[in-house]
């Protein structure tokens, strides 16, 4: 739904209260499967976050790992030392330019990323193993609509 199609005075407080309690009971779960991530690969969470970017990536730069884990440039350097010392990346010259850094995966690094995300995958399809299709359909399309409209939220208040 839209402003258009339905006004803020149609929310319930109880609607909202539900939203609310879902919301945070939501993001709780996600951050228990998360430590329990960091546990189980023995990974502090700022680096397995920055391990997960490389998906799909052959380089990233220290200013690029920045801006998309939203933490300072200095930060980097740290969870990139860290992801050094375990031998899961390393960081070479651009042969472009010597003065930027570039960081990709060790054969370490692809194999503890390929695990990560095996483990994550067998997780998703364990919830949604507990729907039907057509529930699974729902929710994919609720779930779609829902970071939409959080985005949307978002930028509005940017």
């Amino acid at each position: 739904m839209n402003k258009d199609s339905q006004s803020s005075s149609d929310i319930g407080t109880d609607q909202l209260d539900q939203f609310r309690d879902l919301m945070i009971s939501l993001m709780r779960c996600c951050q228990e499967r998360t430590q329990y991530q960091c546990e189980r690969f023995a990974l502090p969470d700022a680096e397995l976050r920055c391990l997960l970017l490389f998906t799909d990536e052959r380089y990233l730069t220290p200013k690029g790992i920045a801006l998309r884990m939203n933490v300072a440039k200095s930060r980097v350097t740290r969870i990139v030392d860290g992801l050094r010392k375990r031998g899961l990346v390393k960081r070479t010259s651009d042969p472009e330019d010597s003065r930027i850094s570039l960081l990709s995966l060790t054969p370490e690094g692809k194999q503890q990323l390929e695990e990560i995300t095996a483990f994550m995958t067998e997780n998703h399809r364990s919830v949604l193993e507990q729907f039907s299709q057509e529930q699974r359909h729902t929710l994919i399309n609720a779930l779609g609509s829902l970071k939409l409209s959080m985005e949307a939220v978002k930028d509005s208040l940017i």
